[in-house]
């Protein structure tokens, strides 16, 4: 999902006719058999809800090795994007990790048909990998700017580690992402 965003992308242009501002970008480095991303999806959630389209969530995929199920979730969630439901897909796997734990592929294919997607094409999708360059130019990419652990959020260039503690995280992003459009209102 790097080039992708669960929010609705911005308009092309204001009410007022004036180009619009391209949103702040918040790029979370997420693993899908992750607790703690799970426990993130509230924060997600409210950041969506006070900032709108003016704020971009990009999921990226970082799957960990302690999990032996994350780098086929990862996969999944690109097919989810491609049929058109990734963040509702993301987010039903994420509120379910322990299922994603005990049945790992077939759950993965079972919350496709669930969110009424194509089950059998994501099967065939964990078959033939047709995700795996995504999911591997992502995790590269992670490891390239210090991302460790899930979730990590970067903003405005700043990396802020969710996989340490999420204590404080959402106000900090908030402080980063009001900064961020604030400066963006000063140039119009």
């Amino acid at each position: 999902m790097s080039e992708s965003s669960p929010s609705s992308p911005a308009a092309s242009a204001s009410p007022a006719g004036s180009p619009a501002r391209p949103p702040v970008v918040l790029e979370v480095w997420c693993e899908l058999q992750c607790p703690d991303c799970r426990h993130a999806l509230d924060d997600l959630r409210a950041l969506r809800e006070r900032y709108g389209d003016r704020l971009e969530l990009r999921l990226r995929h970082f799957p960990l090795e302690k999990h032996k199920h994350s780098f086929a979730a990862a996969q999944a969630a690109e097919e989810a994007l491609e049929q058109g439901d990734g963040w509702p897909y993301v987010e039903a796997v994420l509120g379910r990790v322990e299922e994603l734990d005990r049945r790992g592929e077939p759950f993965l294919v079972e919350v496709a048909g669930e969110l009424g997607l194509d089950a059998e094409e994501f099967d065939t999708a964990l078959i033939d990998g047709r995700h795996i360059l995504i999911v591997d130019a992502d995790q590269a990419e992670g490891k390239a700017i210090g991302v460790t652990g899930t979730p990590t959020y970067v903003i405005g260039g700043e990396r802020l580690d969710g996989g340490k503690s999420q204590e404080g995280l959402r106000e900090r992003v908030e402080e980063i992402a009001d900064r961020l459009l604030a400066e963006q209102g000063d140039r119009t």
